[in-house]
């Protein structure tokens, strides 16, 4: 029977959504082994000058305990 460990992670970018939750899947994965999903629980921007500054991800990232 497998064990699977939730965490949360914030992560932001100034170009994307996508590359927001890129990035922080990239930096788990040097820490954290066996990461077998991740749901975004919820996106924000910051907005500075009435333009998008920052794109923000907050994700739920599950993994597996050996």
């Amino acid at each position: 029977m497998a064990i699977i460990k939730v965490i949360e992670i914030l992560s932001n970018s100034s170009k994307s959504w996508e590359d927001a939750t890129a990035t922080a899947i990239k930096k788990a994965s040097k820490s954290i082994n066996n990461i077998k999903s991740a749901y975004v629980q919820s996106q924000s921007v910051t907005v500075d000058g009435g333009k998008v500054k920052e794109y923000r991800v907050n994700l739920k990232v599950s993994f597996e305990v050996k």
